[in-house]
């Protein structure tokens, strides 16, 4: 029944028929740890062995005979696998907790911690396991069976490997373990890669160094001969067949209650980044992947609201008192300009990649932006303006569309937006304005090339428009050959007395943080950091903004300058919103210094813009004019991963989590540091908050947040029934 090579450092020992007889008729099921030191008897010839066996191999060795002990049969790799991925994903963390130990012990949940974390590789384990398991029956009396057996465990350990040796990289990047915006980037080979090499060069290649290292360790441990794995009867096979699925959807599934566990069920703290060191980078990514199929309801994550009630929830914000919404486009309404012009001004908007308050020292920053910090006094400059989210796209969406946040991925990138969706430029291109999108990189990147040419961007220019690019980076132009390319442009077009509509994207500020030497004072050693980037980011907006406003257009021409988010997202809270802090300013033409105190989000400066320019029109955008109320209260709406958070003007939050009650929290703009309160928030701030959560996901899904819609009177009325 079993084959002595079970044990192969002991075998040419056991050279006679009848000491092998013996062996069988001691150990009735085949093996026995005293077997492991036991010498044959003296009237035995002994064979010198050659070599003395290595440590791997006969820990390999031993967990086989443990395996083949109970019979493990023809799931012996598959158990194997999942002992090792165990050990792996355990170690790992263990790393990771040492790593983040400051964070991890405020939590004071170190056991619960590794304990669920445990319990969290079980669901990931039985998921790769799954499609093995099923195929048992069929495959088992097979020859290919340990082969593809093997193959199949020893991938799943590879894979699993390789994210948790990815982690680090991405934690210092995003607090996170990887999540969506992993498998979001990994659709842009090219740029990951020029990043990777470039600013994370030697954990690059220590990373592939031990993924070669340990997957051989894995490859060497999972062999297996197969004299040593028991054959199973088919009435045994299919016998325990079923014992072994339910087993291991058990181990999927994790629980006994209504649904099953997901991530947020592992959030056990009230700091994100130590929630997502509880599960795996693996199963963090398997169930990004698994949400991304489900975007059009991503917010449904939140809770669920009468559509009718999310409308009349929306509508109450004082800047909307006595506007008239469209009955069947619910956020359709008209808005009148505050300044009348004969001729409406031409727009220019510069989306600064990463550049949050963390870079300016009047918002609690580094006194990286000198050129910045001289311009805020020239024209309406925002204290308290907030990014919606931690992605390029996902601040395109809010400043060029006024769309609110979802857990999904932004609507740049999803299918029933890239036509006849609402953008800025669909709105001032039907007023006969030329429309474009000038950007250093290459516009095919998280796919803003079509969804610009398909909503309302008559032109398009990237970097192979710029043939004279002095300095070209991982990323493309550097920041002073895309404004001098604009620059040009701008003056080409206003000689043609055409109105336009400029969005114009740096990329300089991104790592690997690469820019022309000799332009800056570096604010520190290495050149390549991101102080240094930043600092030369404001040298090149500094530099254009003087041009542009010696320049014939500049009189009538009306510039946002904003982030598209801060360089990183972190801290030990749920949601560290001091990372979504972000400058806006607004100048040009004859505006004049303003400072704008209340809290601002990025979806309120599409209709402020509109007003200042003095183009009056009909939109779906929820954004508060603030050329109109500025004094009023305001609001931030954040999303940081699976969280949504309203910030109100009093610096309370309420945020929502998914498959979670909500929580209560309040922020301290001077201390930069959210502290959770012990009381939940109350009925109505939930409403509140998960009405703004679930309404961009329904004009999404029934797609109402077109670039045209119904033409509407100016004035004002009352308040329309909710549809």
């Amino acid at each position: 029944m079993f084959d002595v090579n079970i044990f192969p450092w002991h075998s040419k020992w056991l050279a006679r028929k009848k000491y092998l007889a013996r062996l069988r008729d001691n150990f009735k099921f085949g093996l026995s740890f005293s077997c492991l030191n036991r010498r044959p008897p003296r009237n035995q010839p002994q064979i010198a062995m050659s070599k003395p066996p290595s440590f791997s191999r006969q820990i390999s060795s031993t967990v086989s005979s443990l395996l083949a002990a109970y019979y493990a049969g023809p799931y012996v790799l598959l158990l194997r696998m999942a002992l090792l991925a165990i050990l792996l994903l355990s170690i790992s963390r263990l790393g990771l907790i040492a790593w983040q130990w400051d964070r991890v012990s405020a939590t004071g949940q170190v056991f619960d911690m590794l304990l669920q974390g445990i319990r969290a590789d079980m669901i990931m384990i039985c998921l790769w396991l799954l499609p093995a398991v099923l195929l048992t029956p069929c495959l088992a009396k097979t020859r290919i069976w340990l082969p593809l057996s093997y193959a199949w465990g020893l991938a799943g350990l590879i894979l699993m490997l390789f994210m948790e040796l990815a982690t680090p990289s991405f934690v210092m990047q995003y607090d996170l373990r990887p999540n969506r915006l992993f498998i979001e980037y990994l659709e842009y080979p090219k740029e990951v890669f020029a990043t990777l090499w470039g600013g994370f060069r030697v954990p690059l290649l220590l990373g592939i160094g031990l993924c070669i290292l340990v997957g051989y360790g894995f490859a060497r441990a999972m062999r297996v001969r197969p004299a040593s794995v028991r054959t199973w009867p088919l009435w045994q096979l299919w016998a325990t067949w079923p014992l072994v699925i339910v087993v291991v959807a058990m181990g999927i599934r994790s629980t006994t209650g209504h649904r099953p566990a997901n991530p947020a069920l592992f959030a056990i703290t009230g700091d994100a980044l130590v929630n997502s060191l509880v599960i795996s980078s693996s199963y963090s990514v398997v169930f990004a992947a698994y949400n991304m199929k489900h975007e059009a309801r991503s917010s449904e994550i939140y809770g669920s609201l009468p559509a009718s009630r999310v409308i009349e929830e929306a509508r109450q914000w004082p800047w909307f008192t006595g506007v008239k919404f469209d009955s069947q486009l619910p956020t359709w309404h008209q808005q009148d300009a505050v300044r009348r012009r004969e001729r409406p001004l031409n727009l220019i908007i510069v989306l600064e990649e990463s550049l949050g308050a963390t870079f300016v020292e009047s918002l609690g920053g580094l006194p990286v932006t000198p050129r910045l910090e001289a311009l805020k006094d020239k024209g309406w400059w925002f204290e308290q303006l907030y990014a919606t989210g931690t992605r390029s796209v996902r601040g395109i969406e809010a400043v060029v569309s006024g769309f609110m946040p979802t857990p999904a991925q932004s609507t740049v990138k999803l299918s029933r937006s890239q036509h006849n969706f609402f953008t800025l430029a669909g709105l001032l291109s039907d007023q006969g304005y030329h429309t474009e999108f000038i950007y250093g990189g290459e516009a095919h990147f998280d796919n803003m090339r079509s969804f610009f040419t398909g909503n309302g961007f008559s032109q398009v220019i990237d970097i192979d428009d710029m043939p004279n690019a002095q300095f070209v980076g991982s990323w493309g132009a550097s920041d002073e050959d895309l404004f001098n390319h604009a620059h040009q442009h701008l003056l080409s077009l206003h000689a043609k007395q055409q109105p336009f509509f400029s969005l114009i994207f740096t990329s300089s500020n991104h790592e690997p943080f690469e820019f022309p030497d000799g332009r800056i004072d570096l604010h520190e050693e290495p050149e390549q950091t991101v102080n240094n980037a930043v600092r030369y980011a404001d040298y090149a907006l500094g530099e254009f903004m003087d041009k542009a406003s010696q320049s014939p257009y500049w009189h009538n021409t009306l510039v946002l300058i904003v982030a598209d988010h801060d360089n990183r997202a972190y801290g030990p809270s749920l949601v560290p919103v001091d990372k979504f802090h972000i400058p806006g300013l607004i100048l040009g033409a004859d505006i004049e210094p303003r400072r704008i105190k209340p809290i601002a989000s990025q979806i309120d400066l599409g209709p402020t813009l509109l007003s200042l320019m003095g183009v009056s029109a009909a939109h779906p955008m929820m954004g508060r004019d603030f050329a109109r109320d500025s004094h009023s209260p305001g609001r931030a709406l954040i999303q940081f991963d699976d969280y949504f958070a309203l910030l109100e003007d009093n610096h309370r939050l309420t945020i929502l989590r998914p498959e979670k009650a909500p929580v209560a929290a309040v922020y301290d703009p001077l201390q930069k540091r959210v502290s959770l309160l012990n009381e939940p928030p109350g009925d109505t701030a939930v409403e509140k908050a998960l009405a703004h959560a679930l309404l961009p996901s329904i004009l999404y899904r029934e797609q109402k947040y077109p670039g045209r819609g119904p033409a509407m009177s100016s004035g004002t009325s009352t308040l329309s029934q909710s549809p």
